[in-house]
């Protein structure tokens, strides 16, 4: 009997065994994490007085930086157009990001009669699922199982109806999160039916089903229009394969037959996670919690999904002249800039360095049609996104027009650097003095420009230096203390100044801004920003222990519950649901408090991943990716604290081991000794790091950098 237990135990373990081993890494993605909105007082920060912004995520179907993205709108004009707690969706759009924006061309299969008020569907939870490259949901009104999936420039969309209802899918093309300008839905075949969509963008879409087309009729009530295609009956489930194109409808329709017409739903879909296996598979973690595991490709997952392409399979695309053209690489969209310099687009670089270079060629031919760099919200932060990717080794992209670019937008008064002649001449940006500002006061946000445009300097003179362009070099590194203009002893915060080179009077370090001083940020989480010249910052105080009392201040100094909708999840002062401050935490490396740090880097990682109820929300908006890599960085133990400089600095990793797969051939891995937040031993190919980085170079040679703690 004995031996019987054993053997049977033996099998469970290597049953258990086996499976695990067999488990692939899309399995640990949940495409709904970031849907959720956070309610909690203690989690936001504040009691809210109306929704919070949440991640603004999306749950539907896509592929690494692709053209579609195909997911349900719960919610027109409201982030990526899903929110969790929604009960009704209004149809299944095509693009999505997680800003006001996009969610073009949204379809909806009915049956019976609707109107165009009157025609969204209820949904549960229960009923609905998601895993990279695929959605399902069950639309209750209408007793249909929508399932969805996609590739580069085409959607797959198959609906499985009750049997013997009229089949119909509804086409809100006066809908989407934009302005819509124009729109079009016309049969094209028995089984075809074209049109557009033009909103900031005209998306063209050649759609072909598996079902003849009876007709296709207008559903109008007042100022509202509906487009209903209507089809012959069929036992089978409808299927719609879709091809879309930002140049034309014949463009759309190559790309469908290039990339999807033919296939079975099954099939696309199967290929789809293949992809995302494959990209995912690059970074492969020991050690953890299945939780922390799910959290890691979860976030992981959600870095890749923009910048999002827009050129067609021959190369094709429409630029910023509103001409077709192709000069032989994809064009992307702008990256979102002010955000995801900091550490997405460095995360694009290591694990997908053509996009990358492709997203720069976008970048600069947008500037040569434009006259600069283009930029993102705030900042000119193209430059430490192409000085730091050029500087890692990324090489196939004109460096020499990207220079010219950014150098114009760093010496000549142009749209990306709002007010930089006053930079220039006083060395900083000044504010006008106003007797009462609000949170939505709109004025220079001159602080955080004067201190962004010092480091854009930095990543700007990096590359003059690569291109031994010396006296611009010098010139830009002169600029690069400009920060220092903005401190105010006095307080020890940077303070706004007025023309006349006064502070501002009316000053409080804990009032935040959206446009006044501080860029979405109060004097708190403006303070601590030098990524180039973290000694030069610590400088400014009287001693390390002043600053030292100072930055803790920014983590127990509690938060007065000041409602700002682009701001939550607090340690302190400190938010972490807002870009401005996420590397602050690193400076306590600076004064010999690495500890310190890493306190903090697990209470990030620890419970501002998954909050809310549903544990599925964010801090705050995951703004296209640069939530999710702060996530993916840290987990690993790396982290790129000035992301202009080709090298990463050293944290703690949640996982025993991470094997970062580079190319075919080179592996880096990273070892965890012991599970403590003190580093006390770095070494990397068996020799000692002294200090806290490791250069890119150095990474690239594939060895392993082993941590040690207690």
């Amino acid at each position: 009997m004995m031996n019987k237990i054993i053997t049977c135990l033996a099998i469970i373990i290597l049953s258990s065994t086996y499976l695990n081993a067999q488990k692939q890494l899309t399995d640990f993605v949940n495409p709904f994490l970031g849907t959720a909105t956070l309610w909690d007082s203690i989690d936001i920060g504040y009691r809210p007085t109306h929704r919070t912004w949440g991640a603004e995520a999306f749950p539907g179907s896509s592929v690494p930086n692709a053209m579609v993205q195909l997911t349900p709108v719960t919610k027109f004009h409201s982030g990526s157009g899903y929110q969790y707690e929604d009960t009704v969706i209004y149809g299944f759009a095509h693009t999505s990001k997680g800003h006001w924006n996009l969610c073009h061309i949204p379809l909806l299969p009915v049956t019976g009669t609707v109107s165009p008020d009157d025609y969204c569907s209820t949904y549960s939870h229960k009923n609905e699922s998601a895993h990279p490259g695929y959605y399902q949901v069950y639309l209750e009104r209408y007793g249909i199982n929508a399932e969805l999936t996609s590739t580069l420039r085409c959607a797959f969309h198959k609906y499985t109806f009750k049997p013997g209802v009229s089949k119909k899918l509804v086409a809100n093309l006066l809908m989407s999160n934009e302005e819509v300008r124009g729109w079009d839905i016309r049969q094209g075949g028995d089984n075809v039916f074209t049109g557009y969509q033009e909103t900031g963008e005209k998306m063209y879409f050649y759609a072909v089903a598996n079902h003849l087309i009876k007709k296709i009729e207008s559903l109008k009530k007042e100022s509202r229009e509906l487009s209903a295609v209507n089809f012959i009956d069929s036992p089978k489930p409808l299927e719609l394969q879709i091809g879309f194109s930002f140049v034309s409808v014949a463009n759309a329709k190559a790309n469908l037959e290039k990339e999807m017409l033919g296939k079975s739903f099954e099939q696309v879909r199967q290929e789809a996670t293949k992809t995302w296996e494959t990209l995912l598979s690059k970074i492969e973690v020991t050690g953890g919690t299945e939780r922390q595991k799910g959290l890691f490709y979860s976030t992981l997952y959600r870095s890749f999904l923009w910048p999002a392409l827009r050129s067609d399979a021959n190369m094709d695309y429409t630029d910023r002249n509103g001409k077709v053209v192709n000069n032989g690489f994809n064009y992307y969209t702008e990256p979102s800039l002010w955000d995801d310099y900091r550490n997405k687009l460095v995360l694009l670089g290591l694990l997908s360095p053509k996009v990358t270079a492709d997203v720069i060629s976008s970048l600069i031919d947008k500037g040569e049609k434009t006259g600069c760099m283009p930029t993102f919200f705030h900042g000119d932060h193209a430059a430490p996104f192409i000085a730091g990717t050029y500087l890692r080794g990324i090489r196939n992209f004109d460096v020499k027009s990207a220079y010219k670019l950014l150098l114009h937008n760093a010496t000549l008064e142009n749209k990306s650097r709002p007010h930089i002649l006053e930079y220039i001449e006083k060395g900083y940006i000044s504010e006008p003095d106003l007797a009462n500002p609000v949170l939505q006061t709109v004025a220079n946000a001159g602080v955080t420009k004067t201190l962004e445009y010092a480091y854009d300097d930095y990543a700007v003179a990096q590359l003059a230096k690569t291109l031994k362009d010396t006296a611009n070099y010098r010139m830009l590194m002169i600029r690069t203390s400009n920060y220092k203009n903005m401190f105010d002893p006095s307080t020890g915060f940077m303070r706004g100044k007025l023309a006349n080179g006064d502070w501002i009077k009316n000053f409080d370090p804990e009032f935040v801004y959206y446009e006044y001083m501080y860029r979405e940020a109060n004097a708190w989480q403006s303070s601590f920003f030098a990524p180039h010249d973290p000694k030069g910052l610590i400088g400014l105080y009287k001693t390390k222990d002043d600053f030292e009392k100072k930055l803790d201040g920014l983590f127990s100094t509690p938060f007065k519950g000041q409602e700002a909708d682009n701001m939550s999840g607090f340690i302190g002062q400190y938010c972490h649901g807002n870009q401005p401050d996420h590397n602050f935490p690193y400076m306590y490396y600076f004064i010999g408090k690495q500890q310190k740090t890493q306190v903090i880097l697990d209470s990030l990682m620890n419970h501002y991943y998954d909050m809310g109820k549903e544990k599925l929300a964010y801090a705050g908006m995951d703004d296209a990716g640069e939530m999710s890599s702060w996530y993916v960085f840290n987990a690993m133990g790396l982290y790129t604290f000035s992301p202009a400089d080709p090298e990463y600095i050293i944290t703690v990793p949640i996982f025993d081991k991470v094997e970062l797969k580079l190319d075919e051939k080179t592996t880096f891995t990273i070892l965890k000794k012991n599970s403590g937040k003190k580093i006390t031993n770095i070494s990397y190919g068996g020799k000692k790091i002294n200090g806290y980085f490791i250069t890119n170079d150095e990474l690239k040679k594939g060895r392993k950098l082993v941590i040690t703690t207690e």
